[in-house]
C-alpha cells in the first residue's frame, strides 16, 4: 500500500507542475492584456485631451482674429466717415472761401494785396492737403488707387507739409500684390508707423522701400529719429496696432532700434490669392 502511494505521488507530480505553469502563463497573459488595455486607454485619452486643447486654441485664435477683424472694420469705417466729412463739409467751406477770395482779389487795395494773395494761396494749399488727407482715410479710395500709388501719395503729402523728408523706393513687380483688403492693411501699417515717427521720433528723414519679390513683399520703413531702447520701452497703441494688423495677414514683423539711431521696421508679407 505504501509503495502504491509513493508511485501515485510520483505520477501526480508532473501533472501538478504543468498545471502551475499553465496557470502562470494564464496570469501573465491576463496581466499583459490588462496593461495593454490601460496603455491604449491612456493613449486614447491623451489624444482626445490633446485634440480638445488644439480645438480650444484654434477657437481662441479664430475668436481673436474675428475680434481684430471687427475692430479693424470699425476703424476703417470710422476713418472713411471722417474722410467723407472732411471732403464734403470742411472741403466745401474751404472751396467757397477760395472762390470768394479769388473774386475779391481784384478789389483788394495794393497795400494789402501781397498779404491777401499769400492768404489766398494758403487757403488753396489747405484745400489741396485736405483733399489728399480725406483720400488716405477712405479705404475705398485706397483700394481703387492701389497700394503703391497710395504710398506715393502719402510720401507726397509728408513732403508738402514739411513734416519729414520722405522718399520711396520700389523694386520688383507690384502686380504680385493682388489682395485689396491686404493692401489696405499694409497701407494702414505704413500710416501708423509714419504717425509714430511724426509724434515721437523727432526725425528729419523717412525712407520707404517696397521690394516685390516672387513670393512675398518685403516692406522696409526707416526713420533717423532719436530711437529707443528695445529692452525697456513699453509698447504703445501704435505698435500694438501694427502687430495685430501684421498678424491678420500672416506677415512676419521685425523692429530694430537703438537710441540715437532711429527705428526700422521690416515686414515680410506672403502674397495671398484674391478671394
Amino acid at each position: 500500500m505504501i509503495n502504491f502511494l509513493i508511485q501515485f505521488q510520483k505520477l501526480d507530480s508532473p501533472i501538478s507542475s504543468i498545471s502551475e505553469r499553465y496557470l502562470l502563463v494564464y496570469m501573465i497573459g491576463v496581466l499583459l492584456i490588462v496593461c495593454t488595455l490601460i496603455i491604449l486607454f491612456f493613449v486614447v485619452f491623451q489624444k482626445r485631451k490633446n485634440k480638445l486643447i488644439i480645438d480650444k486654441v484654434k477657437q481662441q485664435k479664430a475668436f481673436e482674429e474675428e475680434l481684430t477683424n471687427t475692430q479693424i472694420e470699425i476703424q476703417e469705417q470710422t476713418l472713411k466717415n471722417i474722410g467723407q466729412e472732411l471732403h464734403d463739409n470742411v472741403g466745401q467751406i474751404l472751396s467757397v472761401a477760395n472762390m470768394n477770395m479769388s473774386i475779391l482779389n481784384t478789389q483788394v487795395p495794393e497795400s494789402i494785396k501781397e498779404s491777401f494773395t499769400e492768404t489766398k494761396n494758403a487757403v488753396k494749399q489747405g484745400l489741396s492737403e485736405l483733399r489728399l488727407l480725406s483720400k488716405t482715410l477712405n479705404s475705398d479710395v485706397i483700394a481703387n488707387r492701389g497700394f503703391v500709388d497710395s504710398i506715393k501719395s502719402e510720401v507726397e503729402r509728408l513732403n508738402k507739409l514739411n513734416l519729414l523728408k520722405a522718399t520711396v523706393k520700389i523694386d520688383g513687380n507690384p502686380e504680385y500684390l493682388q489682395q485689396p483688403k491686404d493692401s489696405i492693411i499694409l497701407f494702414r501699417i505704413v500710416q501708423e508707423f509714419i504717425s509714430n515717427t511724426v509724434k515721437y521720433a523727432n526725425a528729419e528723414t523717412f525712407k520707404i522701400h517696397l521690394n516685390f519679390l516672387d513670393n512675398q513683399l518685403k516692406l522696409s520703413l526707416k526713420d533717423d529719429g532719436k530711437g529707443f531702447d528695445q529692452k525697456t520701452v513699453q509698447p504703445g497703441s501704435g505698435l500694438i496696432n501694427i502687430k495685430s494688423r501684421a498678424a491678420l495677414i500672416n506677415a512676419d514683423l521685425d523692429f530694430t532700434s537703438k537710441i540715437g539711431e532711429g527705428v526700422q521696421l521690416t515686414l515680410k508679407y506672403p502674397y495671398r490669392i484674391t478671394e
